[in-house]
C-alpha cells in the first residue's frame, strides 16, 4: 500500500524528511483534529483483500494511550466536503428534470 495524493488534501507530512515516506493528508480543523489520508493498494494487495478479507493496521503509540482510528473504503464515510452537497443537488435537479421530462435542464 502506498499513500496517494487526493483532491482535498491540504498538507503533506514528512515532505522534507528523506527517512520517512511523505504522507499527503487532509488535516481537519475540528475539536477532534482528524487527519485523513488515502492509500492505494497494489494488484496483489487487492487480490489478498478479496480472498482473505483482512487489512492489518499498525500504529505507533510511543507507549501513550492509543488514539481512535478508523478504516473505510468510501471517502464519505471518513469526511464530507462541500463538493458532496453540490453533487447531491445536481443529481437531484437532473432527476427531477428527467421525471418531468424538461429538455432545458439538460
Amino acid at each position: 500500500m502506498k499513500p496517494v495524493e487526493f483532491k482535498h488534501q491540504n498538507i503533506v507530512f514528512a515532505k522534507d524528511q528523506p527517512e520517512y515516506q511523505p504522507l499527503p493528508a487532509l488535516r481537519i480543523d475540528s475539536p477532534t483534529g482528524e487527519v485523513v489520508s488515502c492509500w492505494r493498494l497494489s494488484i496483489k494487495e487487492r487480490l489478498q483483500v478479496l480472498v482473505f478479507g483482512r487489512v492489518w493496521l499498525s500504529l505507533m503509540s510511543f507507549n501513550k494511550p492509543l488514539t481512535p482510528s478508523f478504516l473505510a473504503v468510501n471517502r464519505e464515510e471518513v469526511y464530507s466536503h462541500p463538493d458532496d452537497l453540490v453533487k447531491w443537488y445536481k443529481k437531484l435537479f437532473l432527476s427531477i428534470c428527467t421525471k418531468l421530462r424538461l429538455k432545458r435542464c439538460q
